[in-house]
């Protein structure tokens, strides 16, 4: 029997996930700092509010309160002995909410990276980083969880340790890395090594893409590039809402609804087959981004140009695949247009 997702994916042509988790929790007070997975057993209303806002805007995708619920993240708040607690826990929350919306939705259990860095820079290892992943799935399954979204990594050794670990649980999976540094992740994949390094799996995810990042203008020349060699994976799309600025003590995302809804359209024209949004990315956002993909025909596969003239000029003149690859990193921010 195929699994929900991709059920779903057989049936259209597109599919809207979420938006984001943590700015919707702070907005219901989490504090700077206190793990949002705690909250699942603390706050449980608060969680079903979260993924109750995705659904009734129009997501057919809603990623699980879980996205630090690994070992090495959770021991940093003394919760490590509750790692199949709080994310058998989230997952239940979202199968009650996604089983009462009265069409297919589908409960994604978010699993985001360790916060470790490998050998030989770091101390941790496959093996490890397979254990701690695993456990965590293992509580989305009591749970329920339709499929595994890994999400925001930077590493290709954690993305490879994440896909083992999804095939040890037993559990349909996708995987997202976010592109953070003129083009390539914090550790220096592009975009086409990544559709590379999905092919090569030994259990490659049914779709695979890229989240979070610097803002929807990169996010889309990142998806360009996985478009560009070919595959006939399903691509993932899940851009910040604008840059993050601060303001009075808070961090808030400056795009409205209207710009997500222009990105909703370029990705889907880009060929992306699952689009959300990622930090700053709330449900009149979402709501936005499904009326347009509903009632906007299908246009042809933008253009760069076309790109930075709707949603703004990249941060970096490199897509990160280039000679000029090595830009430089954080001052990038300051330079967009």
């Amino acid at each position: 029997m195929a699994d929900a997702l991709t059920e779903l994916l057989s049936t259209r042509d597109w599919l809207m996930a979420d938006g984001a988790t943590g700015t919707n929790l702070f907005n219901m007070g989490l504090s700077s700092g206190e793990p949002p997975e705690l909250w699942n057993v603390d706050q449980p209303d608060n969680i079903r509010k979260l993924y109750r806002g995705a659904v009734e805007a129009g997501s057919d995708i809603f990623l699980t309160n879980t996205f630090g619920g690994n070992a090495a993240r959770l021991k940093l708040h003394n919760a490590q002995g509750r790692v199949r607690e709080l994310n058998r826990v989230g997952v239940e929350l979202g199968r009650e909410i996604a089983d009462a919306a009265g069409r297919k939705v589908v409960v994604a259990g978010s699993v985001g990276p360790t916060g470790e860095i490998f050998e030989p820079m770091g101390t941790l290892t496959h093996n490890d980083a397979v254990e701690i992943f695993h456990e965590q799935m293992e509580g989305m399954k009591e749970g329920g969880v339709d499929v595994l979204w890994i999400e925001t990594i930077s590493a290709p050794e954690e993305y490879r340790a994440a896909a083992e670990a999804a095939k040890l649980a037993g559990l349909p999976w996708c995987g997202t890395m976010s592109f953070d540094t003129a083009g390539r992740t914090m550790m220096g994949v592009t975009s086409s090594a990544m559709a590379d390094l999905v092919e090569k799996l030994p259990n490659p995810p049914i779709a695979f893409g890229a989240n979070c990042g610097v803002g929807a203008s990169d996010l889309m020349r990142t998806v360009l590039g996985f478009a560009s060699t070919g595959t006939e994976r399903p691509i993932i799309a899940k851009g910040n809402a604008g840059i993050p600025k601060y303001h009075d003590g808070h961090i808030h995302y400056d795009g409205t609804p209207e710009l997500m809804a222009e990105y909703a359209v370029l990705a889907r024209d880009a060929g992306v087959r699952i689009i959300g949004g990622c930090c700053g990315t709330m449900p009149e956002h979402l709501r936005a981004m499904r009326a347009a993909l509903e009632s906007r025909p299908k246009g042809p596969r933008p253009t760069l140009d076309t790109i930075s003239d709707v949603l703004g000029g990249f941060s970096s003149a490199s897509d990160g695949t280039g000679d000029d690859a090595g830009a430089p990193r954080r001052e990038r921010r300051g330079r967009r247009g």
